[in-house]
């Protein structure tokens, strides 16, 4: 006899790309949620810089939906933004949202605020990530002006509400919700959402696959390391919401940005030992990674930043 299996076709996102200008054109968000594991949606962003085309949206904007209220992860780039989330999850759930959590203090975490804070919308933000928006907050929103042009409308610098140092256990619906700063990694107050019984990570910018991850002059590489090693890793995650790209695994985020700044310290320290110096050191090979968005934006940047932590050493 023979047995007949039924055909599973399993809806995947469209893969992030900045070649794609616009994936949602119905929508200021640059995506349409899709729901990664039962009651966890994200919007995925452009994994190229913000442009007029994308409003901004290129890193990733998820939702909670708990049963007892909905957590978003991330304000958003601009008003108009975080008002398109909303819409989105208005026509998945009726529960109200009740927490906003920004992943770091950088734009497109944090500019979104300002629409959630019209709404009472209590933000919850690391307590270095706080600091950022309270120093930087107004620089980063003339920065968003200028490329986002009317699309900025509405949008304001909105503190958050509520801060934490180490972790927040937050409690609700079927949803336990560790809300974690590991250490130092990609820039102040960066923070991890971690759902313990589903194994599912909100990862924020500690983990980066599809496009290169940036250095900035703050990020210490070793650190960054350090926190991936004894901290971040042995959560042991089944799935990954990266800060920026789609939804993968450990494996992925692992070879593409541990992987890769232990690489370009192999790279720089090789050179260092034959007395190379910084002019060269923004040409150390890379070719392994050339394939990843942002590469030509980033990459020299990458390596002259690695040789002047490493110089010293």
């Amino acid at each position: 006899m023979r047995w007949l299996v039924p055909l599973v076709v399993v809806a995947l996102p469209v893969a992030a790309s900045e070649d794609i200008a616009d994936q949602y054109p119905g929508s200021p968000l640059y995506s349409k949620p899709i729901e990664v594991i039962p009651h966890v949606w994200s919007a995925i962003g452009a994994t190229a810089p913000p442009t007029y085309e994308n409003t901004g949206h290129n890193n990733n904007l998820s939702f909670i939906v708990t049963g007892d209220g909905v957590i978003v992860i991330n304000g958003g780039a601009a008003y108009i933004l975080a008002r398109a989330l909303h819409e989105e999850i208005k026509a998945v759930t009726d529960q109200p949202v009740k927490l906003v959590i920004d992943e770091n203090g950088q734009g497109h975490a944090m500019l979104g605020n300002s629409y959630w804070a019209e709404q009472g919308v209590p933000i919850l933000a690391h307590v270095d990530a706080a600091h950022e928006i309270a120093e930087r907050g107004n620089r980063i929103l003339e920065g968003m002006k200028r490329y986002n042009q009317d699309k900025a409308a509405g949008t304001f610098v909105a503190q958050p509400t509520e801060t934490f140092e180490d972790q927040r256990i937050i409690e609700m619906g079927r949803f336990r919700i560790e809300v974690l700063h590991l250490g130092p990694a990609h820039g102040p107050g960066d923070t991890q959402v971690w759902l313990p019984e589903q194994g599912l990570v909100i990862a924020g910018d500690m983990a980066f696959h599809q496009r290169m991850l940036p250095i900035f002059e703050g990020t210490i590489v070793l650190d960054w390391i350090e926190t991936w090693d004894t901290a971040f890793e042995p959560l042991g995650a089944t799935y990954v919401i990266p800060g920026h790209g789609t939804p993968t695994n450990m494996d992925q985020v692992r070879r593409y940005t541990r992987d890769y700044l232990v690489y370009l310290r192999e790279q720089i320290g090789a050179h260092l030992e034959n007395d190379g110096n910084l002019a060269e050191a923004y040409y150390i090979d890379q070719s392994p990674y050339v394939h990843l968005d942002t590469f030509e934006e980033l990459a020299t940047r990458n390596a002259g930043r690695v040789y002047e932590q490493m110089e010293f050493e």
